[in-house]
């Protein structure tokens, strides 16, 4: 089932680049793995998946251990910032930054390891009391700080948008966030160029892409029985 569920899939992403004239190397798909077992990972793993998106530290952690080392982990949840030890010379990408706390930690714990971490910013574009991330206004003199830390490299921005029946109700969203990551490579700041876009998940993922998505991040439409019966 799962290798019916990634061809739809990948049939879907392709289908919306078409659709927008973009290249289907310009998307990448990021496996939501999170809660999974690692069998099923490593299922994944066979059938050619090697980017995962985990919001747990602690699992993250634990299936790092377990899987191939080939993988590309990305840190998709929000974190904080006693947990940040444990993954930065883990992940490829931590894509929930959205605090000069949670950046400072970042930058503190990857000196010590010598690394340097790929962010993305979070922002909530769609203003939901229940969701992490900062204002669209914030995301400028936020980025402005966090380019000076010299272990971290700010390469895109991500968001979340609302869980809605009908995908076209979030196409502002994601147009919005692509417009601030054009606003914001136009003021050339050292150390940071916004390409990637990390926006669009299992209900609305086309329609993201549609808008300029690089990175979506889709759980439920490979791992998750009933909503690819649904959808198909």
């Amino acid at each position: 089932m799962l290798r019916e569920q990634l061809t739809y899939v990948e049939e879907k992403i392709n289908n919306a680049c078409i659709k927008s004239g973009r290249n289907r190397e310009e998307v990448t798909l990021i496996a939501v793995s999170k809660t999974k077992p690692t069998e099923i990972l490593q299922e994944a793993y066979n059938l050619g998946i090697r980017i995962f998106g985990e919001n747990k530290v602690q699992e993250l952690t634990q299936k790092y251990e377990l899987l191939p080392k080939d993988i590309q982990w990305h840190f998709i949840g929000h974190l904080q910032t006693n947990k940040v030890k444990y993954i930065v010379d883990k992940v490829a990408m931590i894509h929930s930054v959205d605090s000069i706390k949670l950046a400072e930690a970042i930058e503190k714990e990857a000196a010590k390891k010598d690394c340097i971490v790929r962010i993305l910013v979070e922002v909530n574009v769609a203003q939901e009391e229940s969701k992490f991330g900062i204002s669209e206004e914030e995301v400028l003199p936020f980025i402005e700080k966090v380019s000076k830390f010299k272990h971290i490299k700010v390469e895109g921005l991500m968001t979340i948008a609302p869980f809605v029946e009908n995908p076209e109700e979030n196409r502002p969203i994601f147009s919005k966030l692509h417009q601030l990551s054009v606003d914001i490579n136009e003021k050339n700041i050292d150390n940071v160029n916004v390409s990637i876009l990390s926006m669009g998940m299992t209900n609305d993922y086309e329609v993201a892409i549609e808008e300029g998505a690089t990175f979506v991040r889709v759980g439920t439409g490979i791992f998750g029985h009933r909503n690819y019966s649904k959808n198909a």
